[in-house]
């Protein structure tokens, strides 16, 4: 079993720092919600992130769609041998549910987060797909599996069969994968191996893709 996490996601609600700037008063007069209830996103509220500490990583609700798409899609999730958490900024972690199926369109992708973010939950009633609660990258790293591989550029390279040998075994493997667009791991956690797909920064549902792919191949599946 693999569990994928991306972790240091850059989707967080809008911090109360930057509420009465003039560019998310406007943002959120025009959506008739409340600041703490809205989604922070560069694409609309790159002034504002000027005034916040790391702003130019800051509101990436985009890598954590694209990401989720891509792996949600796969026929290791399909077949139930891939789980999903991604862990963010202020250590609030979504637990992905493998038969989510997330809106492919963006703005509706955004009202799920923020329904998700106000109720903790989707949907509020019944089995939930997608689950929010609060954890360190640490923590769910240690809940949730038993040994974790970093993957990012500068590791050695990717070897599946280790991967697949290692889950053979019956051991839970944490596949970790940045869900920021620029810099380095904010969280610190421990990890047994570092891999890597590529000598040069990916983006990070390229780099998933790449992983699944590898891992699909090696064992037979799709």
């Amino acid at each position: 079993m693999f569990n994928l996490v991306l972790a240091d996601s850059e989707l967080e609600t809008i911090p109360k720092e930057i509420w009465s700037h003039p560019s998310i008063s406007r943002y959120c007069s025009r959506r008739r919600k409340k600041p703490r209830e809205t989604i922070l996103d560069s694409s609309y509220h790159y002034k504002a992130l000027r005034h916040l500490e790391d702003g130019y990583r800051r509101g990436r609700p985009d890598i954590v769609h694209f990401s989720l798409l891509y792996a949600l899609g796969t026929p290791l999730c399909k077949k139930r041998m891939l789980n999903i958490f991604v862990h963010t900024r202020r250590n609030l972690v979504i637990e992905v549910d493998p038969e989510t199926r997330l809106p492919k369109h963006y703005n509706r992708f955004i009202g799920l987060m923020e329904q998700l973010f106000r109720e903790k939950r989707v949907p509020p009633t019944g089995k939930p797909l997608l689950l929010l609660r609060r954890a360190s990258l640490s923590d769910i790293l240690k809940e949730k599996g038993d040994l974790t591989i970093l993957i990012r550029e500068g590791g050695k390279k990717l070897n599946p069969s280790k991967l697949i040998s290692l889950a053979e075994n019956g051991e839970k493997v944490n596949l970790v994968v940045g869900g920021f667009p620029h810099g380095d791991f904010i969280s610190k956690f421990d990890f047994e191996m570092e891999f890597s797909v590529y000598e040069d920064p990916l983006e990070a549902w390229v780099v998933i893709g790449k992983v699944i792919h590898s891992i699909e191949e090696e064992m037979g599946i799709g």
